[in-house]
């Protein structure tokens, strides 16, 4: 259980670090970009991939994803600056409706009464997490967490699609995404600095290796705790999902005074209630 602890505490350091990034100045895209250099050369640390044998990716799946990571991860940012680390932890948690959704309609997999009643909360959960009573806020408030929440289900379907290939460790999979979103978002980058005159500073540096650090060690102690409790995949992605939706909540609200109405908070109490239900349906088939 110490791996979960410490891949929610990276999952939620992610969120603060946006959090503190307009406060302290930090461009966000030279963040990001810098974050995906960090993240390969962590790969190539800690996985230790045979890179004579790694291929060029021929699945388009690979380089869908090289563009939807940055910018998933750019509105990730806007979202947190929006509304908030709280109810964007929700919104990316609570994009396993997307896959599962998908798995129903699209490959007409059999599903429990359970599983349907847990994808219900959990999409109940959505919506009261993005209710906001303050209609000067309420487009901001619904649009970027409502990308999360779309985009992280979107990628978490690609993923899925690429462990589905057994010749290539998923380990070097991940490594071939990020070799692929790295230049993309170098390109935004090199955009800024020569049509807006955004210049590349130290500090952007520094954030984006810390973000990239942090990003990776996320997946990278995840990847460990189910390694470790491989007997018990569900106790794994129950304790990670719910570790951070309770983490981040309590940070947002107590650390950064993020304001949550009532609706707000029986969101976040559905969202729980969701993630346990479809863990019990997931992994014991009830």
């Amino acid at each position: 259980m110490v791996y979960v602890l410490i891949s929610v505490l990276c999952s939620v350091t992610v969120g603060v670090l946006f959090k503190l990034a307009s406060r302290y100045n930090i461009n966000v895209q030279q963040a990001i970009t810098w974050n995906y250099l960090t993240a390969i050369l962590l790969c190539l640390i800690f996985f230790r991939p045979a890179l004579e044998t790694v291929p060029l990716p021929t699945s388009p799946v690979y380089y869908v994803l090289g563009i939807l990571l940055p910018s998933i991860f750019w509105i990730l940012s806007r979202s947190v600056k929006a509304v908030g680390i709280a109810r964007t932890d929700i919104a990316q948690r609570l994009s396993l409706v997307i896959p599962l959704s998908a798995a129903y309609f699209l490959f007409e997999e059999t599903f429990s009464k359970l599983k349907i009643f847990g994808l219900i909360l959990a999409l109940l959960a959505v919506i009261m997490m993005l209710f906001n009573k303050d209609t000067s806020e309420r487009k901001s408030s619904v649009g970027f967490p409502l990308l999360v929440f779309l985009g992280f289900g979107t990628v978490d379907i690609l993923f899925k699609q690429l462990a589905t290939d057994v010749s290539i460790p998923y380990t070097t999979s991940l490594l071939m995404v990020f070799c692929l979103a790295f230049p993309i978002a170098l390109a935004a980058t090199t955009y800024q600095v020569l049509k807006e005159r955004q210049s590349l500073k130290l500090p952007n540096l520094l954030s984006g290796i810390l973000l990239g650090l942090f990003n990776f060690s996320n997946i990278y102690f995840y990847l460990k705790a189910h390694k470790a409790l491989s007997s018990q995949p569900s106790l794994v992605f129950a304790s990670m999902n719910i570790g951070v939706v309770v983490l981040g909540t309590m940070i947002g609200y107590f650390l950064f005074r993020e304001r949550l109405s009532k609706v707000n908070f029986i969101g976040i109490g559905v969202a729980l209630v969701a993630i346990v239900t479809i863990t019990l349906a997931k992994y014991y088939g009830a």
